[in-house]
């Protein structure tokens, strides 16, 4: 993501160089890096050990699994919304960061214990801990620098660097963890996961502990917010929000947060638009634009989150892993694919634009997300390919489609992903940037509720099968590529509601 800080000032601390960037820059790079790994941890295991914990492997318990991912995934989100304003206003994002990370840890060892309610209570704690992390790292990157250093954006892709690592190696070395560490099947001992997601966490918050000296101040309290009787209400509000989040996830679920995401969603657009009619008609018209971009926006993310739902569950039962030698291909390597894709083909989409920017043919924002949304698509219609015409004599799929998959997923987020924060700090009134923000992410939130719930109908009652994976991604397919060749055809109106407004070249993307 993008920088969303309105907190660097002009000139930052001087602080000592390594490699021709703040130094800083390094520790919240391994900070973020392990912070992410245990993200990624929990992201690729999380259905499959519910299905093999509570329901003993019976297929019939991927949908609720799929409903509960949904709602963790968007309550995720919907939370850092809250853990920005924390830090914006009342402990500061140093720490916001460290109490986020204590909690999360807990969160990710609670995970440990075979049991629903401590499952629920885990997650909850996971998701209160990461509101409270996840925004602020990213804010505190864009302070090492002044607002107009021109290392500025090269810093930013090496923090999301460390992200993509992370995301990286989390489900490669986990997945092996999981069939190796002890003698249960391959990819069944699920706790191991989460337990070195756990430590992972714990070196994520010693990391930063022990270097934050190093930010200079950066980061610290405001004045008059200095008392760390603050960061005790924080706590206490903090230890009053995990019910609420364990109620949401054991008792709403998928089915009821649609309905309060899409109230949230209509309060903000109802605020952004009250804010712009008191500018001009000119400010009306990007408000409206930047509304429409974000209905295109849950449509991407709904399905690009099938990828800790559906896509696992296909992993796991429809795709022939078996290598050379005869060795299992895990499961959670799948998962790895796509950082590795965004690492190798960020530069070279970046380089794509600069080549037509130079030609005055660069796509426009809302063009860049269409072909977003087509690339996100053509991933779908190369697994209908491979169920239709490539299905083995064992009943399963080659192992090559569902790679491909990610790799086009990815050049989807690619075309998508860099530009939606930018986007909205140059479309939204100034006054509420931050509540815009809130909307980006409200996006990120419905899509990943949703996506729990195509997932839970793909798989149905009794699991997924073939033919239920095939009409399932042709829904998915037909969904993406429809929405994107609708908004190339109403890119021209969204651009004249921008008036002018145009976003520079990403050269890297972090997962979010």
């Amino acid at each position: 993501m993008t920088d969303t800080s309105t907190a660097a000032s002009n000139a930052a601390p001087d602080f000592p160089q390594l490699f021709g960037h703040p130094r800083p820059l390094w520790m919240l790079f391994m900070t973020e890096f392990w912070e992410r790994f245990a993200y990624y941890s929990v992201s690729w295991a999380l259905v499959l050990y519910i299905v093999a914990q509570f329901f003993h492997g019976d297929p019939a318990g991927q949908g609720w699994a799929a409903g509960i991912y949904g709602a963790y995934t968007a309550l995720i989100y919907a939370a850092s919304i809250f853990g920005g304003f924390l830090a914006d206003r009342v402990i500061g994002y140093q720490r916001s960061i460290l109490l986020g990370a204590a909690v999360m840890a807990a969160g990710l060892f609670t995970l440990l214990v075979p049991s629903k309610p401590l499952m629920m209570l885990g997650l909850a704690l996971v998701i209160a801990g990461d509101g409270l992390f996840k925004p602020n790292i990213s804010t505190m990157g864009g302070q090492l620098y002044g607002r107009d250093d021109p290392r500025r954006d090269r810093g930013f892709t090496l923090f999301y660097m460390g992200s993509n690592a992370g995301a990286f190696v989390a489900p490669f070395f986990t997945g092996w963890m999981a069939g190796h560490f002890t003698d249960t099947p391959m990819q069944q001992n699920y706790r191991v996961v989460f337990g070195a997601a756990g430590v992972g966490m714990l070196l994520s918050m010693l990391w930063f502990w022990f270097g934050r000296r190093s930010l200079k101040g950066v980061g610290r309290p405001l004045v008059g917010m200095e008392g760390r009787s603050r960061v005790l209400w924080v706590l206490v509000g903090t230890a009053f929000a995990v019910p609420l989040i364990y109620a949401m996830l054991a008792y709403v679920g998928a089915d009821g947060l649609q309905w309060l995401l899409g109230l949230l969603f209509v309060g903000v657009a109802a605020a952004l638009i009250v804010e712009a009619l008191r500018h001009d008609r000119v400010q009306l018209h990007r408000v409206i634009a930047m509304l429409i971009v974000f209905v295109f926006s849950v449509l991407f993310w709904t399905f690009y989150f099938q990828f800790g739902t559906s896509l696992n569950f296909l992993a796991e039962n429809w795709v022939d892993r078996q290598m050379f030698g005869g060795w299992t291909f895990p499961v959670g390597w799948f998962q790895s694919v796509t950082p590795l894709a965004i690492l190798v083909f960020a530069p070279l989409v970046t380089l794509v634009w600069s080549a037509l920017g130079r030609r005055n043919a660069e796509p426009s924002i809302p063009r860049k997300f269409g072909f977003g949304l087509i690339f996100n698509g053509l991933g779908f219609v190369v697994l209908v390919y491979a169920l239709k015409d490539l299905l083995g004599p064992t009943g399963l799929i080659p192992f090559w489609p569902l790679v491909l998959c990610y790799v086009m997923q990815t050049l989807g987020e690619l075309c998508l992903s860099p530009i939606g924060l930018s986007m909205v700090t140059k479309l939204a009134p100034p006054r509420l940037v931050g509540l815009a923000m809130g909307g980006w992410f409200l996006s990120l939130a419905a899509g990943g509720d949703f996506s729990g719930l195509v997932a839970g109908s793909i798989s149905g009652e009794h699991g997924m099968t073939v033919a239920s994976a095939l009409s399932g991604f042709s829904f998915c397919f037909w969904a993406l590529v429809g929405s994107g060749v609708l908004l190339l055809a109403i890119s021209p109106l969204i651009n004249r509601l921008m008036h002018g407004v145009k976003i520079g070249r990403a050269s890297c993307r972090e997962r979010v």
